[in-house]
């Protein structure tokens, strides 16, 4: 594989924000270093992983890294951050790390079962192609988009999440995020029908996912036969009507690519309000790191999701784009200052320590005493995304 420039793009996100936003020169000094920290500290993890395993978190206690097999929803995060660690620092070992884990993800693009194939295969393939456009990528993404349609219902209008009972259509907020690659299908297809899809799944979710103050509940219960909205629920939050962290991420992250691809004012207007309810909110701290929960009981003890933190910040970089020139200030200093946080203590991980993991204090599901208060494969991966953004060459 080799690293295949896109200077105009670059050019035209320069260009774009250029006039607008400053970078901090201190910050860029140290997004350099967190990227050559990053190479060794993934060298670190890759000599920990067993073979045919896949990282998810570190069990501290035990001194163990906790694996998965291809079929978690968070393999692709893995390949994903590898490759765009070495498109920064050009160490081979990492490309070498990123191949294999790709060759054991590769049979994925069948796997029926799983809404999360946009995690999985666009965020490990999806960025391979980016860096190097081979034809087999590409046929692996196609796939893999096919696979993801086979969950989508007309009746419901969304791609089912969770399979749950016979009378039940899950749809959780996160799913949001796996339409980028039925876009990315469509444009490597000419065929609208994955476009049409992500759109009807989008428009569903933003008609009864969130409330009047633009927060989300985390699961939707459809009735299967009908459609119709059954229960609102929030799994992995505090409460049902509470706002689950990183499901605002979600929903922000979400509706933000969704005027990217579309340029659908009404997605632009959502995204503009998930930010304005999550930088606006008087339980976000002032480091900018949410609190696993923004209705957590036991604020200002409550646990930090460091993972919300990076996926919010990633967010808000692309949004500060499209936004109008005020909000564009507020989302990008506050993205700033959110990746000021993660790249310091707590969050930042000492070098040779968490067993490779870039970022600590990430919460996976409280309520279940599941990954609580732990390092976490996608923390890591959107918070090297927003570094990569803040220097101004990402390509969307």
């Amino acid at each position: 594989m080799k690293f295949i420039p896109v200077i105009v793009l670059i050019i035209l996100s320069i260009a774009a924000r250029g006039q607008q936003f400053k970078p901090n020169a201190q910050l860029l000094k140290t997004i350099e270093a967190n990227f050559k920290k990053g190479s060794s500290q993934y060298e670190l993890m890759m000599k920990s992983l067993e073979p045919g395993r896949f990282p998810k978190t570190f069990d501290a206690k035990n001194n163990k890294l906790v694996t998965s097999d291809s079929g978690w929803w968070c393999s692709g995060f893995y390949p994903g951050t590898l490759l765009e660690l070495y498109a920064k620092t050009k160490d081979t070992a990492l490309l070498k790390e990123a191949d294999r884990m790709l060759t054991l993800l590769e049979k994925e693009q069948y796997n029926k079962t799983t809404h999360d194939l946009g995690f999985m295969m666009y965020c490990s393939f999806g960025t391979a192609l980016k860096l190097d456009p081979k034809p087999a990528y590409q046929e692996i993404l196609i796939n893999s988009a096919k696979s993801l349609c086979t969950r989508f219902d007309p009746k419901v209008g969304c791609i089912k999440s969770w399979n749950g009972q016979k009378n039940e259509f899950l749809v959780i907020i996160d799913n949001m995020m796996n339409l980028e690659l039925l876009f990315w299908a469509t444009r490597a297809t000419g065929d609208s029908s994955y476009y049409k899809i992500a759109v009807t799944h989008a428009n569903t979710t933003m008609k009864n996912h969130f409330r009047t103050d633009y927060s989300s509940y985390h699961v939707i219960n459809y009735n299967p036969e009908t459609g119709k909205v059954q229960k609102k629920q929030t799994a992995q939050g505090y409460a049902d009507e509470s706002a689950w962290a990183r499901g605002q991420a979600w929903g922000l992250y979400g509706y933000t690519l969704m005027y990217r691809e579309t340029r659908d004012q009404k997605y632009l207007d959502q995204a503009s309000h998930i930010a304005s309810f999550i930088l606006n909110h008087p339980n976000l701290p002032a480091d900018k790191i949410p609190y696993w929960d923004f209705n957590a009981p036991n604020i200002p003890d409550a646990l930090r999701d460091a993972s919300a933190g990076a996926i919010i910040s990633s967010a808000l970089f692309e949004l500060a784009q499209y936004a109008s020139a005020k909000e564009a200030k507020v989302y990008f200093s506050a993205a700033e200052q959110m990746l000021k946080s993660l790249s310091a203590a707590p969050y930042q991980s000492l070098p040779g320590t968490n067993a490779g993991f870039l970022l600590q204090h990430s919460v996976g599901h409280l309520p279940q005493k599941s990954e609580v208060d732990v390092p976490l494969s996608y923390a890591d991966y959107y918070y090297v995304e927003a570094m990569e953004r803040y220097t101004m060459k990402t390509k969307y």
